[in-house]
């Protein structure tokens, strides 16, 4: 199964219809992405040069579900942090979880065009069930399922640290007209959280990533597409694919919107209640300084399957 989820980054990158980049002769800036389009004009549909030689503003890969298709740049440090706070209601229980401090340290390396991720985060979740039936939480950004052990009043509850969370990202090719902006993480959790909260195996993940400026500096359409390992109630394995399309407002130099769609659909899952998940969200965006943005979202499910509510606040420091 873990091959399964690596082949695909075989197929993106046939499929994109691009060609190895020339990196340059010496003294000429350094490319930001492995490839180019293929009869990709010069500087067509790049980002333009500030002519005060200043360096683009801060982009994240939170608070939307939906990841950034830029890598943070060669020597740059940049970490992102917040809390997320979720409740879920079925005929069974109603659970509540929060989420904190979902660090993700993302460090570039080598090239502008690749990056290294380590996340950490530590949950906590209480379910009001009756039953005393331990369940599945739900599904986390960074793919993990949780769960947790029947308390005193007959709910379940965990609080601890989730499976860290390392991976790789690679910049694919800058945007060009119609043709999109993309980038593909590698990423894997490993079994170091408690253990009523770990997957306890690794479970690897393949994203695609891509946008559009639609009206430059003005609205932009990304999206993601991904497919993670994830462990079911009976502690098997299965795929979790998931989907996203969001899209991004400029309200003003500072300050940015978005809304975004986005599905987890379980392939192979042996849980009772297991089918896709669909859910809306939006947020706002703040840049204080072009290396410090702070964020807030807030989300609800489309259907049953889906978590009711959830509701955020983060940050973001560029190094």
């Amino acid at each position: 199964m873990y091959r399964a989820l690596l082949t695909p980054a075989l197929a993106v990158v046939l499929a994109c219809g691009c060609v190895a980049r020339n990196h340059g002769a010496p003294g000429e800036a350094p490319p930001k992405a492995l490839f180019e389009w293929s009869g990709r004009e010069p500087e067509s549909g790049s980002e333009p040069a500030d002519r005060s030689g200043a360096e683009p503003p801060i982009t994240t890969e939170r608070p939307d579900f939906t990841n950034s298709s830029r890598t943070v740049g060669r020597g740059r440090v940049q970490l992102e942090s917040g809390y997320t706070f979720t409740t879920a209601r079925d005929p069974v229980a109603r659970v509540s979880s929060h989420s904190f401090p979902e660090a993700l340290l993302r460090v570039g390396l080598l090239a502008d065009w690749f990056e290294i991720q380590v996340g950490q985060s530590a949950l906590s979740t209480r379910s009001a069930g009756a039953d005393g039936v331990a369940r599945a939480i739900g599904f986390q950004d960074q793919g993990a399922l949780s769960t947790g052990a029947a308390g005193a009043d007959g709910g379940v509850r965990a609080a601890g640290f989730q499976d860290l969370y390392l991976a790789t990202k690679f910049a694919l090719t800058e945007g060009s007209g119609w043709r999109p902006e993309t980038a593909v993480t590698l990423q894997m959790t490993v079994p170091t959280g408690r253990r009523e909260l770990s997957g306890r195996h690794p479970l690897p993940g393949l994203l695609y990533l891509y946008s559009w400026e639609l009206i430059p500096d003005l609205v932009s359409l990304g999206g993601t597409t991904a497919a993670v390992a994830a462990v079911d109630d009976t502690g098997g394995t299965y795929v979790q694919l998931a989907q996203s399309l969001s899209v991004g407002y400029t309200l003003t130099e500072r300050l940015g919107a978005f809304t975004e769609c986005f599905v987890l659909a379980p392939a192979g899952a042996d849980t009772p209640r297991a089918g896709p998940q669909y859910y809306f969200d939006s947020g706002l965006l703040y840049r204080v300084t072009p290396n410090f943005q702070v964020d807030a979202r807030f989300g609800f499910g489309l259907n049953r399957r889906a978590d009711d509510v959830f509701a955020g606040v983060g940050f973001a420091v560029r190094y």
